[in-house]
């Protein structure tokens, strides 16, 4: 057996030993208290904060260029203050919560309490390793749950540094990190709960697999997110918010802006102004400060998709002042793509790349319709100072969830859910709702030391009857 066949079968009976050892833990300590749970996060923010250049460093390594205050921005951060937030309210979540008693059980008591569902698997993707393997596992582990984290094959270097990171703080029956293990064998498990992010067309194998055992499951599948500049809107200020949330990370965020509606008349001022904005920022595509794409299939990805929309007539316009196509580097210079058709590639996957297609319109009609005829996507964008054209656009479309003046920053907002509608997913995450989502919100009625709903016992007669029209007319 060869050395990398041995590790995949260790690996293999790893997970094996550690999904059975969880639900042993589990069963054993269903209700972790709160200051259990506290610990947990407590380690959680101790292996960010203390590991915060090895964490970029293992990063950068499974990009080939990251840098590291891009992932200490997007995702070190972000986890230190979710851990934060979690903490602060957590004491409040757990409480039990009183619910109203009808009258017809007079004297009886109701309330709902939020219990642990298990162990919970979750499944993260390469483009925000960190944050997307770490942060399901926040919410579950608050919520009381045991978690096992499988990430993407090309974020092993980061995996290994965390499967060696967790197993110094947590024990293994509570929390684990395993590199290697293949997505199939992963899955195919009686989880009590599910996370997985990644393409939608992944994330419906892995609900067909889940439905083998009844296991509920988050879906973060991404999509063709839209962005609207309206007509009232400075085309300065928004070239410099939605191309930060467009191009940080090389366009590889399930939520960023995919494709732009512009007045028909504004064109020309917006890409003034992006060349302008772009280049302040990077001023080349070999700029240590502009992300790599992740591996060679999606340097080639982003060539054939640009290739294919010039073929069939668009106009590709780089927006940097230097820098080409550059393979060895998996570089793509950040650019604007006009004149875009809808038989294109690129204006029917989602891009994951640095390429953003331009739409123009004269009304704003015909960009709901635009939108309402594709798949719900995850994020929708709008910069518009009019109320009435916000309301007009959140309350005419639907998305997962919504940035109106700037882009990606809702999914940061720890006191909002995250989650997609449709093709872009189901179920949420982040804040009081994944707490709720990792727990199972248990109805408990206690009843009086009389039960009143004897009165209703057979034999029935007029009494029943009675009882019955008052209950009936009085709605009770």
């Amino acid at each position: 057996m060869t050395n990398a066949a041995l590790q995949v079968a260790q690996e293999s009976s790893r997970i094996d030993k550690v999904f059975n050892n969880q639900r042993i833990a589990s069963r054993k300590n269903p209700y972790p208290s709160l200051g259990e749970r506290l610990e947990a996060l407590d380690k959680i923010d101790r292996i960010l904060m203390d590991n915060q250049d090895a964490i970029c460093a293992a990063v950068n390594a499974d990009y080939g260029n990251r840098s590291a205050q891009e992932t200490k921005l997007l995702e070190i951060s972000q986890m230190v203050s979710a851990v934060a937030y979690h903490k602060k309210h957590l004491k409040k979540w757990m409480a039990a919560e009183k619910r109203h008693v009808g009258i017809t059980f007079f004297g009886a008591k109701n309330k709902v309490i939020p219990q642990p569902k298990g162990v919970v698997g979750v499944v993260s993707p390469w483009n925000y390793p960190l944050g997307l393997a770490i942060g399901p596992a926040i919410a579950a582990l608050a919520a009381g749950n045991r978690v096992i984290v499988k990430m993407a094959a090309n974020s092993q270097n980061l995996c290994k540094l965390l499967d060696k990171l967790v197993s110094a703080e947590f024990s293994e029956d509570q929390f684990a990190v395993i590199p290697g293990v293949s997505a199939g064998e992963f899955t195919d498990r009686p989880w009590d709960h599910f996370v997985f992010t990644g393409s939608p067309a992944t994330g419906k194998v892995v609900m067909e697999t889940a439905s083998k055992y009844l296991t509920p499951v988050t879906l973060e599948l991404g999509g063709k997110s839209p962005t609207i500049v309206a007509k009232d809107f400075n085309m300065r200020t928004a070239a410099e918010r939605l191309l930060f949330g467009k191009f940080i990370n090389c366009g590889q965020t399930c939520t960023a802006p995919d494709y732009l509606f512009l007045p028909r008349e504004s064109v020309d001022e917006f890409v003034k102004h992006a060349k302008d904005v772009l280049n302040e920022r990077y001023g080349s595509a070999d700029s240590k400060d502009f992300t790599s794409l992740i591996d060679e299939k999606a340097f080639e990805r982003i060539c054939d998709t640009a290739t294919d929309a010039t073929r069939k007539g668009a106009r590709v316009v780089q927006l940097v002042k230097s820098g080409s196509p550059n393979r060895s580097e998996r570089k793509y210079p950040p650019s604007v793509v006009l004149n875009v058709k809808d038989d294109m590639i690129i204006m029917q996957d989602e891009i994951f790349g640095p390429l953003l297609p331009i739409k123009t319109y004269d009304s704003l009609d015909e960009v709901i319709e635009y939108i309402n005829a594709g798949e719900r996507p995850l994020a929708l964008y709008l910069f518009s100072n009019d109320k009435q054209v916000q309301d007009k656009v959140v309350y005419n479309t639907l998305s997962g969830g919504v940035s109106i003046n700037d882009t990606l920053l809702h999914v940061a907002q720890h006191d909002m859910p995250f989650g997609g509608v449709g093709n872009s997913g189901m179920g949420h995450y982040h804040g009081k709702e994944g707490f709720i989502e990792f727990s199972k919100i248990r109805p408990v009625f206690k009843q009086a030391k009389q039960s009143g709903i004897l009165m209703l016992a057979p034999p029935y007669g007029d009494r029943f009857n009675k009882l019955m029209n008052l209950m009936l007319k009085f709605r009770l």
